[in-house]
């Protein structure tokens, strides 16, 4: 029987703590945003999916397709596919083949950006470990706070593709988010 009143009064004593910390944040404003009908003031620290950095030619990105981001990922969300290299003329194949007779050293004419670099946002923990440990700075979260989509393939991105259209892309045909309400007080 007294151990039956001392459970009572000790799970009492854990539902008065309960409340005290409900009451507390009962007070305080609201945080949550409701979307659409109010738009979300801080957008600058919101961390989105993961984008290339194009290089000087807005079409090329920086990477040089060494693959540290796809092996550093814990999450195991990317994927970095090389170019191969173009087939050399046989005018080419005779200067590489009287080089390395001479023992000269054949400079790699393969590309460095990647013909594809794939991104399962899905599998995405957004560490940021990736950009942490490419070389070359070629990662970067988009501040993209409207991506929404139907399935898990929505969230799948080519991101090489996917920055050529953005380039592509004129400011004035891209989503225009809903101006933040200000209170009038």
């Amino acid at each position: 029987m007294i151990k039956e009143a001392m459970k009572t009064v000790s799970d009492l004593w854990s539902l008065m703590v309960g409340l005290k910390v409900t009451g507390r944040y009962f007070l305080e404003p609201q945080v949550t945003v409701r979307y659409p009908w109010k738009a979300v003031d801080n957008i600058d620290t919101f961390k989105g999916h993961l984008e290339l950095v194009p290089s000087k030619d807005p079409f090329k990105p920086k990477c040089i397709s060494c693959g540290m981001c796809a092996l550093a990922c814990p999450s195991n969300c990317l994927t970095v596919v090389k170019r191969k290299p173009p087939k050399p003329t046989p005018e080419e194949e005779k200067a590489q083949a009287e080089a390395k007779a001479n023992g000269e050293k054949v400079k790699d004419k393969t590309p460095k950006d990647p013909e594809k670099f794939i991104y399962d946002y899905t599998l995405c923990s957004l560490c940021g470990t990736c950009m942490e440990n490419c070389p070359a700075g070629a990662l970067r979260f988009s501040g993209n706070v409207y991506q929404a989509g139907y399935s898990r393939n929505d969230f799948l991105f080519e991101l090489v593709a996917h920055m050529q259209t953005k380039a592509d892309a004129s400011p004035k045909t891209e989503f225009e988010p809903p101006v933040a309400e200000t209170s009038e007080a």
